[in-house]
């Protein structure tokens, strides 16, 4: 890895231009073309610098104001079934099961939901618990975002990937 690696990794994490040509933009402001651009980052993704390139949105701009983690209290032989009515429910954005710790937390299956309002998710959570047939769960709203930058910035450790 180089200097202008660096340098585009650098860009990347300020997030893609919105363009017609965000690749162009990018290596027009490091002095290389487009082509050197998507040569470079493919380079880096086989060499295992990059793990993988993806969009990631700013809930709030989106309208999304809430978020909530659903955790279902689900009898055992009722497990796949119930967990597949869930993964089904509109809105739902993640569905996975836990093994429960028995007399301290007995919830077995989670599911998380976003929407604009805390109403809008209780109405979601209570439309899935009659799709799934359950009645016992308990909802915990976010509080506080804690990451929304990736693991490692370029710029804040003077480019050492090492």
């Amino acid at each position: 890895m180089d200097t202008l690696d660096r340098d585009l990794l650098a860009e990347l994490e300020q997030g893609l231009p919105v363009t017609r040509e965000p690749f162009a933009e990018i290596g027009g402001r490091l002095g290389i073309p487009e082509s050197a651009v998507l040569d470079r980052l493919q380079r880096l993704k086989r060499d295992g610098v990059i793990r993988r390139f993806r969009a990631r949105i700013d809930q709030r701009k989106a309208g999304i104001a809430e978020n909530a983690l659903v955790a279902w209290r689900v009898p055992g032989e009722r497990s796949f079934e119930a967990g597949t009515r869930l993964a089904r429910c509109p809105g739902v954005t993640h569905c996975y099961e836990r093994r429960p710790v028995p007399g301290r937390w007995d919830y077995t299956h989670y599911t998380v939901h976003h929407a604009g309002s805390r109403r809008e998710i209780m109405a979601e959570v209570e439309q899935c618990a009659k799709m799934a047939g359950l009645d016992e769960y308990t909802v915990v709203f976010s509080t506080e975002e804690l990451k929304r930058v990736p693991a490692v910035r370029v710029r804040e450790n003077g480019g050492d990937l090492q």
